[in-house]
């Protein structure tokens, strides 16, 4: 009995060892490529019940402020976004979402349908290595993975990060068990100011019809959402590049009035949400900084409390202390961010 207990004991510390090792090792995304990050914050929320479900790329996390769409409707809402999220990685990120609440409107960003296989490991890893252990994870890592990865590597990620020793900084001790939050409910902040010098204009391409696959995740998609009574929403960010081709755009608006879906390409009213590409950009028009990401909430908000009626939460008790702490936070960090620009100049 005593040499059983310690070969149990000994085979116990072995798989500590091992998993906090992979800890240690494993990237922790907190002071650069904080993108890496935000899968996994979805699960420190304390309370999952929101109207609003974003999931997509930096389409959504850098476009939208669900501060603003709570300050000015009452809104409750989160976005799982990750850097370029492919469509079968938002599918199952929806299904992930499904198993700890239904939310009233599903919002997808359609730049995903550019992308018709996978593209690249360190993007799969944003996306998949942050989401929990369940067989919708399994699929996901599936569905992602280019030929040269394998499997094994993401049910035990030491095997892909243990060359990462000498790279090493206190960064990884601090967050080896325990991550704080990076986003605002998925909201990325940025406060930079780089505005639009000229308009890019795309390269011909031979083909703009979207592969069968983006197609087919996103009947899933709708129809996963059709089964839990949820409002599906398509949107086009109001970004100017990646460039959004008119035959893209004409696949999209199609296929909404098909399927009698709500779709909106804010690049067509950017100057009805009052966006200023020499204000509201900290990358030339690629992404929306918090200026510009709080006009189209605003706009995006009206939009959805006028169509659907959801219901206005801000005099709710139940929603009032949490979604303050989130507001000081929010308002906390822009005052952090513009002094940090401001210094710069």
């Amino acid at each position: 009995m005593k040499k059983l207990i310690r070969i149990i004991l000994m085979i116990l510390i072995a798989v500590g060892l091992f998993f906090g090792v992979q800890q240690l090792l494993m990237p922790k995304y907190k002071s650069e490529i904080l993108e890496g990050s935000m899968i996994a914050e979805y699960y420190q929320e304390d309370v999952k019940d929101h109207d609003v479900m974003f999931i997509s790329d930096c389409e959504v996390y850098e476009n939208f402020s669900p501060i603003t769409l709570w300050e000015d409707y009452g809104i409750t809402s989160y976005i799982r976004g990750s850097a370029q999220q492919l469509i079968w990685q938002s599918y199952y990120l929806l299904e992930d979402t499904l198993k700890y609440e239904k939310p009233k409107i599903f919002v997808f960003d359609v730049l995903g349908m550019q992308y018709g296989e996978p593209q690249s490991e360190s993007y799969n890893r944003m996306s998949l290595d942050g989401m929990r252990w369940s067989s919708v994870k399994i699929n996901a890592i599936k569905a992602s993975m280019l030929p040269d990865e394998q499997m094994i590597t993401y049910l035990f990620p030491l095997l892909r990060y243990h060359s990462r020793w000498n790279e090493l900084t206190m960064e990884d001790l601090k967050y080896i068990f325990v991550r704080d939050t990076r986003t605002f409910n998925g909201y990325l902040m940025q406060a930079g100011v780089k505005p639009v010098t000229n308009v890019p204009s795309g390269r011909v391409l031979s083909d703009y019809q979207f592969d069968d696959i983006c197609y087919e995740y996103l009947d899933k998609m709708i129809a996963l959402c059709k089964e839990n009574d949820i409002i599906p929403v398509l949107v086009k960010a109001p970004s100017l590049y990646p460039y959004w081709y008119e035959e893209w755009d004409k696949q999209m608006t199609d296929y909404a009035n098909e399927n009698q879906l709500l779709y909106i390409n804010f690049l067509d009213v950017a100057e009805e949400t009052g966006i200023d590409y020499t204000t509201d950009t900290y990358d030339m028009g690629l992404h929306l900084n918090v200026y510009g990401a709080e006009k189209l909430s605003a706009y995006f908000g009206k939009i959805l409390q006028d169509t659907y009626g959801l219901t206005d939460h801000r005099e709710d008790s139940n929603y009032q202390d949490i979604w303050q702490e989130k507001v000081d936070a929010y308002y906390a960090e822009k005052a952090r961010l513009i002094a940090l620009e401001e210094a710069k100049q």
